[in-house]
């Protein structure tokens, strides 16, 4: 018996040097960045995204207080949230995703955050938006889901602290379901209710019985939200439908809850909602299928899912498919992601940066996955991959988007010696109202501000841009809305990717003396 566990013991220190070794070959044959630095700038842009009043802890001094008569028309209390972009909407969707995506950093890499020193910073960003969807909740069938709109907000070019564009609210209700929007914020808050589980108990069960009810509204009333609010239609459709929202809010309900009514449901409609059915090229806050299929493959190395096991090899089939195609690995042109000269994910034109974020977090998450596990590589169609190479891939993305790439620029405003400096953003455009509290009226912002070609008087620490086109090619113009615009969801997954490579990094660091 003393020899086999000997044997055993052995075995994972040999196993845990060559991973260290590869580690060290994955960090030394490139040049790394200043990971702790840009974990530090990417929690900031989410102050720099506050509606409502802020605190005073507000780390971003150039904002002020904003939308604070959101929802005063329709009687309910809308005041907080984040701007999505570069304008003033409140778009519930991607609101939802970004807060999902940031609960999902610290779930999986909260000790590495915690070491790096953000932790508190970014839980901060999580119950921003959090404590809006309590308040969005406000009864058991009825979620507001946008305050805004896009065609009134884009008529102007002001500061939030300024607006004069109209702020009706909208909502989703029994009669006018959203399924995807009300999913996705059930998902959003079953997420965050287990970040919040051991430091705030009473806000964590707070979060879960709204996102069990949400989920119930949004499966017994089922309907697309852009069909039932129109205007969000020209910026935020639901192309992908409102089942993917469904299954990734029954996991992460399940999550939650260890609750089998939620798991069930994921087995049960798996093939009905195209959980096992799509094989997708993209991770985003329309499309979710990909990061489900990571989910559910991370419940199959847990012992009590094995009565699954058929069901939730077919999702981990399709989430290989998903990891495969970033990496080329698939038959077929068409079957894998298109990489720019310079080796940077790219899906499509407008905001491209949101679809390597999402991918490299995917990717290392699977990297993560496959260390722990008995197989150690992934047989894609085109060769085997090993968990160290995923590794490798994400942390490529994520230097391109640092400095390393055919412009040196980083595409991570704030971060290195050169970034965008007209960032698409009305806010950062133009004077801060802490410094000039005059008005500043909706076409004034335009003639004064928005065709200049000086930079930016306030920097966006930490908001990731649309990057570069198919050929790196990038034009710092703020009018060129599509490359130089941010978006929450974009900076969004990099929280946890930061935090974990700073982690390695010191730990091969650490290693080598």
């Amino acid at each position: 018996m003393g020899k086999m566990v000997m044997k055993k013991h052995t075995l994972s220190i040999s196993h845990h040097c060559c991973f260290l070794l590869s580690l060290f070959s994955i960090f030394t044959s490139s040049k790394s960045h200043n990971y702790s630095d840009a974990l530090y700038k990417s929690l900031l842009y989410f102050e720099a995204q506050r509606s409502g009043r802020l605190p005073h802890n507000q780390r971003v001094a150039w904002r002020d207080h904003s939308g604070l008569t959101d929802g005063l028309e329709q009687g309910v209390d809308l005041v907080g949230g984040y701007y999505d972009a570069g304008d003033h909407v409140k778009f519930g969707l991607p609101m939802a995703f970004t807060v999902t995506m940031l609960s999902w950093s610290i779930i999986e890499y909260g000790e590495y955050i915690a070491g790096a020193g953000e932790l508190e910073h970014a839980i901060e960003a999580i119950k921003w938006g959090t404590d809006y969807f309590i308040k969005a909740h406000t009864s058991p069938n009825v979620l507001w889901a946008e305050v805004g709109d896009g065609y009134t907000d884009h008529y102007c070019w002001q500061r939030p602290e300024d607006m004069t564009t109209s702020r009706q609210a909208y909502k989703v209700d029994e009669n006018n379901p959203g399924s995807d929007v009300a999913g996705e914020t059930a998902a959003a808050m079953s997420a965050a209710s287990i970040v919040f589980r051991k430091t705030n108990p009473r806000y964590s069960f707070l979060l879960l019985q709204h996102a069990q009810q949400l989920f119930e509204f949004a499966d017994k009333y089922r309907g697309k939200y852009d069909e039932n609010i129109e205007v969000v239609k020209n910026y935020y459709t639901s192309v992908s439908g409102y089942n993917d929202e469904l299954l990734w809010a029954a996991l992460w309900l399940y999550k939650a809850t260890d609750n089998h009514r939620y798991l069930r449901y994921v087995i049960d409609n798996a093939h009905r909602f195209g959980g096992i059915g799509w094989s997708i090229t993209e991770f985003s806050w329309d499309v979710k299928f990909a990061g489900i299929q990571v989910l559910a493959s991370q419940l199959l190395f847990e012992e009590k899912h094995q009565t699954h096991k058929s069901i939730l090899e077919r999702y981990q089939s399709k989430a290989e498919y998903y990891i495969c195609s970033c990496l080329g690995k698939n038959n077929g042109t068409k079957n894998n992601v298109g990489l720019t000269p310079g080796g940077l994910i790219y899906i499509r034109q407008w905001n491209n940066m949101q679809y390597v974020s999402s991918g490299s977090f995917l990717t290392m998450v699977y990297s993560d996955l496959l260390q722990k596990s008995n197989r150690k590589k992934l047989k894609c169609q085109m060769g085997d991959v090993t968990p160290q190479e995923l590794l490798q891939f994400s942390k490529y993305q994520v230097d391109y988007i640092l400095g390393s790439n055919p412009l040196n620029m980083s595409y991570l405003v704030g971060f290195g010696p050169k970034f965008p400096k007209r960032v698409h953003h009305r806010g950062a455009s133009i004077v801060s109202y802490r410094e000039n509290k005059g008005f500043i009226g909706c076409t004034e912002g335009y003639d004064n501000w928005y065709g200049s070609s000086d930079p930016n008087p306030n920097v966006v620490f930490g908001a990731l841009v649309g990057g570069p086109n198919h050929k790196d090619e990038f034009f710092d113009k703020r009018g060129n809305y599509m490359q130089t615009e941010a978006c929450t969801y974009n900076t969004a997954p990099l929280v946890g990717i930061f935090a974990r490579l700073h982690y390695l990094e010191n730990a091969i660091l650490h290693a080598s003396y």
